[in-house]
């Protein structure tokens, strides 16, 4: 008897303490996975009503009220519902009518098992709304929950897999409007306010429930599906300009994807607010995306890029409808899937909408830059990554998932076939509506429209990090003929993964290129179809710009390359051209003549824009001084040699920004002025009020003598009060005065002057601007101090912005050495920051490795 209860007490412990580990993992910061899973088997049919009371002072507390109602299927653990603010926020909590003591530990309101009833269950919170998300300015606000911030604005179940119906009821200042998910379906004066009664809106998750509140402007217009737009430009000439584009190019998407997807469009409206200071291009929420002005506003000095660019945001958000929140990932490892998607059908929509336009080019210059700017990287990492928290969802994003992820899925359709590709998402939107899906479950629909080893080809491309560096050997026979022809591909990280990918080659002869498709399964390929065919003048790998990775380039013969007919084996060899050289593979020496010869020559505007960003790095990066002393007034002169030729307005505009970031010897800084203070005018350059604001900060970078001057003439040249607030930012960072700088610097401590991220940006890269350097350098270990701060307060993307416009705006050994000295004195850095700062400093790690060479 004594061992029976010996056992017993035995297994109770044992049972006790895995109950206590459960509870542990549900009750800890943020949505831990475990919670996620539990509460999805636990909640269903959920659906809020909120009311949010906002004052006229944006100082003042939003009062709000938020009612839940849910079945519940599981009461073996309390109902715990995710509100990241401070407690004395939370007024009253009712569970089923039953007044309830305040319950509030690691970000989560606990309502106790004794409160709930199988079935359905009504809850009422009375709080104060948290402020992180709302970007509260004077006259407007808006939300941004993306990707778990819905818990720092009002209580809820802050995870993809619970979507739910929102009810909203706004009081506002009477001349302020309004925009959500659903339509206004009542509206009451009430003194100096305003209350608008939403319609119940379409399920969705909770970080694309959202509101736009304050002094907007509105437009309503039907070029098919009748949309309303709020905005704040007040250029009379840019609405004009923009207005009809910016709703037919939202038609435009929608006719598309309606045919692609063969679904209609999927919710009730599709309305968008333009806001001067939004973090983003754009945010997808239901009914209510959100856009940054500056972007959809164009007026008629804009270059076919921007206009590109404009097309191509629009796309992407319409895209996100049916990608991301019609379907949703399950969970955010997954959110990769609703940016490739996005990215990957903005692409196509393009094509109808700008018939003139090489797309094949668009989509490489847009996505592969950027996607081997990380990837290169030792902070690189795969396009699926381990979630095991909410919380940290924010550092899945960046280039890899918005730009490496579209060339894989572009591989993967090439490899499937178009129409197979297409029929398979058709299947998954169709299987997966108003619910949540993985990549497997789309690996599963798509492996059965194809003969391809979807599991294999997905475990390298969507599991593994890194790019293939490939090598070649070719011999020749007698009569220099090819004899051999053998491709070699190894992982950049001396991993063993090799990534199935198609691409061409072009053999370059005086009056013709040869083109060779091939298809790359192992490490080493054989190219038979090579066999016999005379030897070329040069080999152009990657010649269709499909392939990844860095490919065969002889350093010494590269004059062929601006020669080059077809624009997109230009743009691709240019590419390649940058990477070998940021691996040491070609001399920087060598890779600047060629870019600077690619300048002269380059008629092709999206060309000559990795053109001009390759050169601009070389030269500000990896050169050393003495090397840019040499080059620095050859450059100067032939920029503006070229600026006055007879070029088109796109070309004179990237010209001109290339220009206009390295004029600044004395003799180039009052051409710069001339133009600035539009004394003379450069033929067929088209330069618009940004232009003329960038201009006068490079002169004050730049230290024209009549800085001040400059930067007070521009403050006061304003008429959209957003720009002008947004310059007045800016002018500490500017100053000709090292301690006004300082001052700027050590402000940004206190979050509430981080508050406009992307005006923070600028001012960052003014103050660690190259020709600054000596001065700001002493602010690199303040920053890299601050980045663990700049994580919990700030949006998806400001802690890379953050360390890029800091230390990753530096090449100097005294920075590498700083970086190298936190890490040291830091071993338990946060893994997921020490990525983003990997990524930032990749070329800091580079130049140091090419200056050790050339030095």
């Amino acid at each position: 008897m004594k061992i029976f209860y010996s056992l017993l007490c035995f297994f109770i412990l044992i049972f006790n303490s895995f109950s206590q580990s459960k509870a542990n993992e549900l009750f800890e910061n943020g949505v831990s996975e475990q919670l996620a899973n539990f509460r999805k088997k636990q909640i269903s049919d959920l659906q809020y009503t909120l009311f949010f009371e906002i004052p006229n002072q944006k100082a003042e507390n939003i009062n709000s009220q938020l009612f839940i109602n849910l079945n519940l299927s599981d009461l073996s653990q309390p109902l715990i519902l995710d509100f990241k603010e401070k407690t004395s926020n939370i007024k009253t909590v009712e569970a089923n009518g039953k007044k309830l003591s305040i319950v509030h530990e690691n970000g989560h309101i606990v309502i106790p098992v004794s409160a709930l009833i199988l079935g359905k269950n009504t809850f009422s919170i009375s709080f104060i709304a948290g402020n992180l998300s709302l970007n509260r300015n004077d006259d407007f606000l808006y939300t941004l929950l993306v990707p778990d911030r819905a818990s720092t604005l009002f209580p809820c179940f802050d995870q993809p897999d619970l979507k739910a119906t929102y009810k909203l009821r706004l009081s506002v200042p009477k001349d302020w409007s309004v925009l959500a998910g659903a339509d206004v379906v009542e509206k009451l004066e009430k003194g100096d306010f305003t209350s608008y009664t939403f319609g119940e809106s379409d399920k969705m998750s909770t970080y694309l429930f959202s509101f736009v509140a304050g002094k907007f402007k509105s437009a309503t217009r039907k070029p098919g599906l009748e949309m309303t737009m709020l905005y704040r430009e007040n250029s009379p000439e840019k609405f004009r300009v923009s207005a009809d584009t910016i709703f037919n190019l939202h038609q435009q998407s929608l006719d598309f994807l309606e045919k692609y997807t063969n679904y209609k469009f999927p919710f009730q409206k599709l309305d968008f607010a333009s806001i001067p200071v939004f973090q983003y291009g754009g945010m997808e929420h239901v009914g209510a995306i959100q856009y940054r002005e500056s972007t959809l506003f164009l007026d008629n000095s804009a270059t076919d890029s921007e206009k590109l660019n404009r097309a191509k945001l629009i796309a992407h958000e319409t895209s996100h409808m049916w990608f991301g929140d019609l379907v949703t990932m399950k969970w955010f490892d997954d959110v990769w899937m609703k940016e490739v998607f996005a990215n990957f059908m903005a692409d196509k929509i393009m094509n109808p909408i700008f018939p003139k336009v090489n797309h094949n080019l668009q989509f490489f210059t847009a996505h592969y830059p950027s996607a081997f700017a990380e990837d290169r990287s030792l902070g690189t990492h795969p396009i699926k990554q381990h979630l095991a928290n909410l919380k940290d969802a924010g550092s899945l994003y960046g280039a890899i998932i918005y730009n490496k992820a579209p060339i894989m899925m572009r591989q993967l359709e090439a490899s499937m076939g178009k129409e197979a590709f297409q029929k398979g998402i058709q299947k998954y939107i169709l299987k997966y509506v108003n619910d949540n899906a993985d990549w497997n479950n789309l690996v599963e629909l798509l492996d059965a429209e194809t003969s391809l080893d979807m599991k294999k080809w997905s475990d390298v491309w969507v599991n593994k990090s890194g790019r293939a560096i490939f090598t070649d050997q070719i011999e020749y026979d007698a009569k220099n003929r090819i004899k051999s022809f053998e491709i070699q591909q190894k992982a950049e990280d001396k991993s063993e993964n090799i990534w199935p990918q198609v691409f061409q080659i072009g053999l370059v002869y005086a009056k013709e290129v040869k083109v060779l498709s091939i298809t790359i399964n192992d490490k080493n390929t054989v190219v038979k179809e090579a066999i016999g065919i005379e030897k070329p003048l040069a080999i152009v790998y990657n010649y269709n710009g499909f392939g990844y990775g860095v490919f065969p380039l002889d350093g010494n013969n590269l004059n062929y390359i601006a020669d080059l007919k077809d624009e997109m084996a230009r743009a691709s060899s240019y590419s390649n051209l940058y990477e070998n050289t940021l691996i040491g593979n070609v001399s920087t020496e060598k890779a600047f003549d060629c870019f600077l010869k690619g300048i002269q020559t380059e008629q092709n505007e999206l060309v000559l824009r990795i053109v001009s960003g390759s050169l601009n790095t070389i030269y500000w990066r990896l050169l050393t001084g003495k090397e840019q002393s040499k080059v620095h007034k050859q450059l100067e002169g032939v920029l503006y040699e070229r600026l006055q030729a007879n070029l088109s307005a796109n070309i004179k505009k990237t010209l001109f920004g290339l220009f206009s970031s390295i004029a600044y010897s004395d003799s180039a800084k009052a051409s710069l002025y001339k133009v600035w203070n539009r004394e003379i005018s450069i033929p067929n350059l088209k330069l618009n009020e940004d232009d003329y604001t960038n201009m006068a900060m490079n002169l004050a970078i730049f230290k024209h003598p009549k800085a001040d001057e400059i930067l007070e003439k521009t403050r006061t040249s304003f008429t959209n009060p957003d720009k002008q607030k947004r310059f007045e930012f800016l002018l500490p960072s500017l100053s000709k005065d090292e301690s006004v700088r300082n001052t700027f610097m050590e402000s940004l401590k206190d979050d509430a002057n981080r508050e406009k991220e992307s005006w923070v940006s600028v001012g960052l890269a003014n103050v660690h601007h190259p020709l600054r350097q000596e001065s700001a350098q002493k602010y690199i270990r303040f920053s890299l101090d601050l980045v663990d701060e700049i994580q919990r307060t700030g949006d998806i993307f400001f802690p890379k912005d953050w360390l890029d416009n800091t230390v990753g705006k530096y090449s100097s050994k005294f920075a590498f050495d700083e970086v190298q000295r936190f890490l040291k004195e830091n071993p338990n850095f946060s893994p997921i920051l020490k990525r983003k700062l990997f990524q930032a400093i990749d070329l800091l790690y580079k130049a140091q490795n090419i200056k050790k060479e050339t030095e």
